[in-house]
């Protein structure tokens, strides 16, 4: 069950089982383990840490949605130095690979806090986040622009060593090429997908529920949108893919591994039940010996399509 993300980068990227959990699902992972023990998951993705401390987002920050949750935390961290110094012991201690996660508007910041954490022995690697707004370009999302996406993987591979994973966002107008992108730029895998920009009103319809207004998406109503995104970007970059949106139960696990993912990722499911992605990658075990499978390699891209040449989904490439 266990599998290699990165094979040619110092260490590797070593899971355990191909279920992991996403950024935001485990805060810095120490607590988790904590409480699961031996039940650990395939992997931990922290949240994302900023090279400085954050406050972040005005409350309400988090609404339940009968189909997900809707959140707009904001990025609160006290700076990555003090994220290291307190985290650093519980991550010595992890049975299970520790990978933060960076965010930063800008490629100095970037390169900063990926060299902070190059030496860090009790970390396994980094993802870096593209959510964040790019300082250089109005605010938009450094994800949804090949240059900036490419500008940024750049940055953060010419800063450390460790394995680079980089997360993709749906909102990008033609994914491929950023995966594309950010592939030749030096990511050893990538991960897809974040959250995605949405609205809920308050009870009495008078008003947003979140103090920003906006917030992302995650939970099961984006689980066909991930499946999309890793389809496309499945059939144009070599990398292994990390699937994320709407994981919950073993068939979310080998839906995204037919469209071509090499492992997944929970983050809502796995703030409901700590326990899950453990027990997902036992019943994932099961599975494969129930089904003649010797490697969930085997898995992986099942449902992809011979040819793999077509661009990405774009408005009027099918029938309402």
């Amino acid at each position: 069950m266990s599998l290699e993300l990165a094979p040619a980068r110092r260490g590797g990227l070593r899971l355990r089982h191909p279920v992991m959990v996403a950024a935001g699902g485990a805060g810095y992972g120490g607590e988790l383990l904590e409480v699961v023990g031996a039940r650990t998951p395939g992997a931990i993705v922290t949240r994302s840490v900023t090279r400085e401390a954050r406050a972040g987002n005005p409350a309400p920050r988090i609404a339940a949605l009968p189909h997900g949750l809707l959140s707009s935390v904001g990025l609160p961290n006290p700076g990555v130095a003090a994220v290291m110094q307190r985290q650093t012991a519980r991550w010595s201690a992890a049975t299970t690979s520790i990978v933060v996660s960076i965010c930063a508007d800008n490629v100095e910041d970037i390169a900063a806090l990926a060299r902070a954490l190059d030496m860090q022995l009790d970390i396994a690697g980094i993802e870096l986040n593209l959510a964040c707004p790019d300082r250089g370009r109005s605010g938009e999302p450094i994800g949804l622009d090949v240059a900036a996406a490419e500008t940024a993987t750049v940055a953060a591979r010419a800063a450390t060593d460790l394995p680079l994973i980089v997360k993709l966002s749906a909102g990008a107008s033609d994914m491929r090429a950023i995966a594309r992108a950010v592939a030749a730029a030096g990511a050893d895998a990538i991960s897809a997908i974040g959250a995605l920009p949405a609205l809920a009103l308050q009870p009495g319809r008078d008003g947003p529920s979140l103090g920003t207004t906006y917030g992302g998406l995650s939970g099961p109503a984006i689980k066909p949108i991930g499946l999309r995104v890793v389809y496309e970007v499945a059939q144009v970059v070599r990398v292994p893919i990390i699937g994320i949106g709407g994981i919950a139960c073993l068939d979310d696990v080998l839906d995204y591994l037919a469209a071509g993912a090499a492992a997944v990722g929970l983050a809502t499911a796995a703030l409901a039940d700590p326990f899950l992605p453990a027990r997902l990658g036992d019943e994932l075990a099961a599975w494969c010996e129930a089904n003649g499978v010797a490697d969930t390699r085997e898995l992986t891209g099942r449902a992809l399509p011979r040819r793999r040449d077509r661009g990405s989904l774009r408005s009027g490439r099918f029938r309402r």
